[in-house]
């Protein structure tokens, strides 16, 4: 899931478009009101952009919260990667998105 990255007209116009598509979807208003969309996996057939965008993001994340101590790695027999979050970064990973958030699902009719 991703926070209301869209936010100048251009940006609102692609959110728009991708929402008609179906690769973006309305998933709810978080704790502030602010809209909470997702990012479905048709995304890497009919917008493969903004997948890419989208893994690019996540992988920037996870490195980032990785260097500042907030996540640590470990793997498993078949080399199958575990990461275990710091309360500081479970915080910040789901400020970012990167895990599910509080959601309220009834969406005002504006």
């Amino acid at each position: 899931m991703f926070e209301d990255e869209y936010e100048d007209d251009q940006d609102g116009q692609d959110l728009s478009a991708y929402m008609e598509m179906g690769v973006i979807e309305l998933e709810g208003m978080d704790e502030n009101g602010e809209a909470i969309y997702s990012i479905n996996e048709t995304a890497k057939i009919l917008a493969p952009e903004l997948w890419q965008s989208h893994i690019e993001y996540v992988d920037k994340s996870l490195i980032e919260l990785y260097q500042a101590g907030l996540v640590k790695v470990e793997y498993n027999e078949d080399l199958e990667a575990t990461f275990l979050l710091s309360p500081e970064g479970h915080a910040l990973a789901k400020e970012k998105g990167l895990i599910e958030m509080d959601i309220n699902r009834n969406i005002p009719n504006d």
